[in-house]
């Protein structure tokens, strides 16, 4: 029997905490009383939600940003609104809605103050039955797109969609990995009219990479100083944008292989090992080095046009159910997947 059957809507709705930083064990089942909104505020009720790269850091104590036990993880949510508030008018109850990761960056230059304002690590985030959330810190999702689709994007395709900033047909990306945010770099940049060029472990994931549409493959483990392959495909001139979620184990050679003053966003530390820059490389290339932060409820909104207009699919690994979320966890720490991983709410 599964957790919903448990929980009536007349009794505490289920919730998870991760009440300690260290193994998945600290992830534990609660019973906590749902509120009603507030004026602004909404009540969703969650349908799904998926895990990022930042879950497992949080978990395993190595998140390099501001974070507390005992919080309800995960920062990616899609559902349904059960109810508002006095003075809503951005949704109404039925319609399908999902979280921007920051919910107070509504657009324009981020603010440092949202940078400790982060579901999952800072407040209460969406691995819960019933949320109440500010309207304003949610987006109506698109209609071709399931829950479970739809609740893939607050981070990984927004972040994508950030990183693509300026792309335009003709231009060439770079992409590494099969992980949430590569491959909807991929998806995006072919949406947008570029060349990518993909990186990857194997040829079974090469393959799969093709399939969705990546112009060129390059097996890293087959070729470790990919950096040339690279510059090879692009007649010496290198790449126009680098996707870089590897960070210390893979920004040296991105940097050798990015085009005059191309541009590298920064994502992620995926890759172990030590970034030893040289100035030489950096200074001849021109490049633009580019953190990004996710992106703003403006982004997601004009990132959600797009995905609309194309009816782009998110890449799904695996979608386990609510009662499942501890073996969703061990499955995405174990690094195999091929696209995101999702939690069924139900």
């Amino acid at each position: 029997m599964g957790f919903y059957n448990l929980f009536s809507r007349n009794r505490p709705m289920p919730v998870y905490r991760l009440e300690r930083f260290g193994d998945i064990d600290s992830l534990v089942l609660h019973a906590e009383a749902p509120r009603s909104p507030g004026p602004g505020e909404v009540l969703v009720r969650v349908r799904a939600t998926s895990l990022n790269f930042r879950d497992l850091a949080l978990l395993h104590g190595q998140y390099p940003m501001s974070c507390r036990p005992n919080l309800v993880p995960l920062s990616d949510a899609a559902g349904e609104v059960v109810s508002v508030g006095d003075n809503v008018t951005r949704f109404k109850p039925g319609d399908r809605v999902a979280n921007s990761f920051f919910p107070r960056w509504f657009g324009g230059r981020f603010p440092l103050s949202s940078a400790r304002e982060q579901y999952g690590s800072d407040q209460d985030g969406w691995l819960i039955d019933q949320k109440v959330v500010s309207a304003e810190a949610l987006v109506a999702i698109p209609p071709h797109l399931s829950f479970e689709e739809a609740a893939t994007l607050p981070c990984a395709a927004v972040t994508a969609w950030t990183a693509l900033a300026g792309i335009t047909a003709g231009d060439t990306v770079l992409t590494q990995g099969s992980g949430g945010v590569s491959l909807f770099a991929l998806q995006l940049a072919k949406l947008l009219g570029a060349r990518v060029i993909a990186t990857t472990s194997g040829p079974e994931k090469a393959e799969r990479l093709s399939a969705l549409g990546a112009d060129e493959v390059i097996d890293y483990t087959a070729l470790p100083e990919w950096f040339a392959q690279v510059r090879q495909l692009t007649e010496g001139l290198g790449v126009d944008r680098i996707v870089e979620v590897g960070g210390p184990g893979t920004l040296a050679q991105s940097i050798r292989a990015v085009a005059v003053g191309g541009e590298i966003a920064m994502i992620g530390f995926l890759a172990a090992g030590q970034a030893s820059i040289d100035f030489k490389s950096l200074f001849l290339s021109g490049a633009t080095l580019r953190r990004i932060a996710v992106g703003s409820r403006a982004d997601f909104e004009a990132m959600n046009r797009a995905v609309t207009l194309h009816r782009l699919c998110p890449v799904i690994d695996r979608v386990f159910s609510f009662d499942q979320a501890r073996e969703a966890w061990q499955h995405f720490d174990g690094r195999r997947n091929f696209g995101k991983v999702v939690i069924a709410h139900g």
